[in-house]
């Protein structure tokens, strides 16, 4: 059992000031540190949708408690409150600005839940904070912040798990350790897609900010754009100055769980194809798209995602497929299934509890085991089933599909560094342009 000497022990305490934003954080060391009951006092930072799911899990455990929500948007909170109230049973304190939770010493770990162009510098601004991190995927905006991200871990010492939470599943867990023992054979290739249906966005309007919005607050790091009426609260992943489009927003999940099976890194190379091919609209991003990411040793990994327009003929929404030399495994968030090289049924194990797979919260059990792991790395030191070195590889993958789109051509890459070698314009998007004040250091 972990004591309160072990647990400090195991703490890296945090001496950095922050500025950042126009804030400045004192020097502090990790005055928070858990009682004897390790109970971790939380935060959750931006509320709408994934938050649910976080803090319904956050609530599954008894030595854990929310002690504040946090969301730029009056309305969003309000609705919120009601919801906490119904589900958990209690309201915790509103906060508007996140950079007041940070302030709070109370607070043990922060869950983020922001649109994806606030993760990386809101992720880094807790950890000079001194606190321990559960960032939603992706963990970057590009892959200046994912670099930034990994090494703001390894000099504060935080505990930082990014939520793709298949990686907690029993299913995948098992397997992976079967495939590792060659259930399979060699493995060689893992097919990853995603298919929805989503509507136009369509062509917004300028309109006034509504008084409920901190509109300068919820672009943050972000170039200052004019608000429209098609941005706030979710459309904003298809727009790139806020957004990563649909291979981070959902296809980094089973990217990554192919990467895994496969035993890989960062690739070789990386070729894309597709477009915006349904609506004329705002949407920023490709709609449909194939991505092939080729490895050493002859592997590959594949990712169709469809944004717009169901997959035809009929596939369930989202899954990976890894492919080995004496058989095959599908893979989901739910299920396991193992066949010969002929097709046939070998075997199927399910969760005991099924998640949800397509809608934009994705509730679950996994959600529940996820963060439980997180929770155990904190009291504990327990690995983390997606610690942020880890994460951010795959997280990388997703940024580099993007970039194989943008460049129109097959990207050569560093797979020590994931830079792209024959590129020197698609290079350009490695790092964003920031608001004056707002770009993340170390």
């Amino acid at each position: 059992m972990t004591t309160r000497r072990n647990f400090i022990k195991k703490t890296t305490a945090s001496s950095a000031a922050l500025t950042l934003g126009g804030l400045v954080l004192p020097s502090m060391s990790y005055g928070n540190i858990l009682g004897a009951n390790d109970f971790i006092n939380c935060a959750v930072i931006g509320v709408r949708s994934r938050a649910k799911s976080h803090i319904r899990a956050i609530h599954k455990d008894k030595n854990a408690k929310i002690l504040y929500n946090c969301d730029v948007d009056d309305t969003i909170i309000e609705e919120h409150n009601i919801w906490c109230q119904e589900n958990i049973g209690y309201v915790p304190k509103v906060e508007k600005d996140f950079r007041k939770v940070l302030e709070d010493k109370d607070v043990d770990a922060v869950f983020i839940a922001t649109p994806e162009h606030w993760h990386a510098p809101m992720a880094i601004m807790a950890m000079q904070a001194g606190k321990h991190v559960y960032v939603e995927k992706p963990c970057s905006h590009n892959p200046h912040e994912n670099e930034l991200l990994v090494a703001a871990q390894k000099k504060y010492g935080k505990k930082v798990q990014m939520g793709n939470q298949q990686r907690s599943a029993k299913t995948s867990i098992l397997a992976v350790k079967e495939i590792n023992e060659g259930i399979i054979g060699d493995v060689y290739k893992g097919e990853a897609y995603y298919s929805n249906n989503r509507g136009s966005i369509g062509i917004g309007n300028k309109i006034d900010v509504p008084k409920t919005l901190d509109w300068d607050l919820w672009q943050g790091p972000a170039p200052r754009k004019a608000y429209k009426d098609n941005i706030h609260p979710y459309n904003w992943h298809w727009f790139r100055n806020w957004g990563t489009g649909e291979i981070h927003n959902n296809g980094t999940h089973e990217i990554d769980i192919c990467r895994w099976a496969l035993g890989v890194n960062l690739p070789e190379s990386v070729t894309s194809f597709g477009g915006k091919y349904t609506y004329d609209d705002d949407w920023e991003f490709v709609d449909n798209q194939q991505i092939t990411y080729k490895f050493e040793n002859d592997k590959f990994i594949t990712w169709t995602g469809h944004s717009r327009g169901i997959m035809k003929p009929k596939r369930p929404g989202r899954g990976a497929t890894i492919y080995g030399s004496k058989g095959s495994i599908t893979l989901s968030r739910n299920d396991y299934n193992l066949y010969a090289l002929d097709g046939t049924l070998i075997k199927t194990e399910k969760e005991e509890n099924e998640s949800a797979t397509t809608n934009t919260r994705g509730d679950g059990q996994l959600d529940v085991s996820h963060v439980g792991n997180f929770f155990e790395a904190i009291r504990k030191d327990k690995s983390l089933h997606s610690d942020i070195n880890d994460a951010s590889i795959s997280t990388m993958l997703c940024h580099l599909g993007n970039m194989a789109q943008d460049a129109g051509e097959t990207i050569k890459v560093d797979s020590n560094t994931g830079k792209v070698t024959n590129n020197d314009r698609v290079m350009k998007s490695w790092k964003r342009e920031y608001q004056q004040g707002w770009e993340p250091k170390l």
